[in-house]
């Protein structure tokens, strides 16, 4: 048997005998959705050819000034994400995480990095999924008038694609008429509203120390997070080391190392996801 083939088989045992999934999501996740990831200034200028010419890169595009300083290029960005995201089916490896999640007799949680809202278009409990970036569907007014964060599914925003500029009306706060952001957190950005992702935190921690407690085990699956920003790998590594038993599952193809014990698996996320399933299947149908 292969390498690969050793660790699919352990996680396939350790998922299957699970009383608790986590699923620990970065960018990678998303690209067999067709989703870009933004890997490099290369992948993003292939991804947003007008932003190559004008020599700017994901980091300096995601940059709260940019809705004061330009609001046109600011909603460009983002408004573009906005309808990519609404119109992205999410892949099959999230039903799959799903229904693991659905047959754990603990439940699952997802804890993500991305803003993409893929997690509740593919049918996960809005209480337990954890966005500690925030979400694209969610905006908050850019002069934090009071009105708090609100949903954005009545906005809508149209992008010259030679240009990748709003044009016409931009997203507006229902309070006071002003310019509305995401409530997305940027590089840089000392304005965002954290309540909506603290709320989910707290729910998720709240889950996780309830696991602890009760001698669960837990298994962490975690897709398509890399080095770069690496806030979804040290989660999964921390609850892997703070709750007895537990295993974390590492899908990558590019980074799939970890601390001792970890399942690596250098696939991407769908066909990890489809062989771990297949041989959990394989072992629920052979019986005891």
């Amino acid at each position: 048997m292969t390498e690969s083939g050793e660790a699919i088989d352990r996680a396939a045992g350790a998922v299957a005998g699970a009383d608790a999934i986590l699923v620990a999501a970065g960018a990678g996740m998303g690209v067999d959705s067709g989703l870009p990831d933004f890997r490099g200034r290369e992948g993003f200028w292939e991804a947003y050819p007008p932003f190559a010419k004008l020599g700017l890169d994901f980091v300096a595009l995601a940059s709260p000034r940019w809705f004061r300083r330009d609001p046109a290029l600011a909603w460009g960005f983002y408004g573009h994400r906005l309808e990519l995201y609404r119109r992205t089916r999410p892949h099959e490896g999230f039903a799959i995480l799903r229904r693991w999640a659905e047959q754990a007799p603990r439940g699952g949680f997802a804890f993500t990095s991305n803003v993409d809202g893929q997690f509740q278009r593919a049918g996960f409990p809005e209480d337990r999924i954890a966005e500690v970036h925030g979400a694209i569907d969610f905006l908050q007014c850019l002069d934090d008038c009071g009105a708090g964060i609100f949903p954005a599914e009545s906005q809508a925003v149209t992008v010259d694609p030679e240009t990748m500029r709003a044009v016409g009306d931009l997203p507006s706060c229902p309070r006071c008429g002003g310019l509305a952001r995401p409530n997305i957190l940027m590089f840089g950005d000392a304005g965002w509203d954290p309540s909506r992702s603290d709320a989910q935190a707290e729910r998720h921690r709240a889950w996780l120390v309830d696991l602890a407690r009760s001698g669960a085990r837990v298994v962490a699956v975690e897709c398509g997070a890399g080095t770069a920003i690496p806030t979804v790998r040290r989660h999964g590594e921390r609850v892997a080391q703070a709750i007895p038993g537990a295993t974390l599952v590492r899908i990558n193809p590019r980074e799939a190392e970890g601390p001792p014990g970890v399942v690596s698996l250098a696939l991407g996320a769908l066909d990890a996801l489809h062989a771990i399933d297949d041989r959990v299947r394989a072992c629920g149908s052979s019986g005891p």
